[in-house]
């Protein structure tokens, strides 16, 4: 799975002119799942998002994680995140997972970080989003589970 997280003051996603997630202070996570993907990619995905210490503290150091500031999840289905533009100037998307197996795991994802005690919105799987950001920092990372499996780089 792989994730493009953004710490935001505010996001709210749009579908056919309605607003159908919208959160404060928090994390907007664009989520892509692969083909290959499993639970345990999704397990690892939410406790590292969830972890993730880019809130600033008293002294303004990222040192706070989501739960500490009181922040909120906004998550929204992203399989364009597995585009392949190696070969041409059109994306390949045949990494990315197959509709009904993206949903599953993209639902558990969701699950998993309300079992931690956040608040989390989300778009609509498969529609056309407008989303709508005030990127905090700019604040912007990549995650991809399948890194968690490989030597750490120095």
């Amino acid at each position: 799975m792989r994730a493009v997280v953004q710490r935001v003051s505010q996001a709210r996603v749009v579908v056919a002119g309605e607003t159908v997630g919208q959160i404060g202070q928090g994390l907007l996570v664009l989520l892509g799942v692969g083909r290959g993907d499993t639970p345990d990619d999704a397990a690892y995905l939410a406790r590292k998002i969830a972890g993730l210490r880019v809130f600033s503290d008293e002294e303004g150091k990222m040192n706070l994680a989501l739960a500490e500031v009181g922040g909120e999840v906004l998550v929204v289905s992203q399989f364009t995140l597995y585009g392949d533009t190696r070969k041409g100037n059109r994306p390949s998307f045949v990494g990315a997972a197959p509709p009904s197996e993206g949903k599953r795991l993209y639902e558990r994802f969701c699950d998993l970080l309300t079992a931690q005690g956040l608040h989390v919105e989300t778009g609509v799987f498969q529609a056309h989003m407008e989303v709508h950001l005030t990127n905090d920092g700019p604040v912007t990372l990549w995650l991809d589970s399948a890194e968690r499996l490989q030597p750490r780089r120095l």
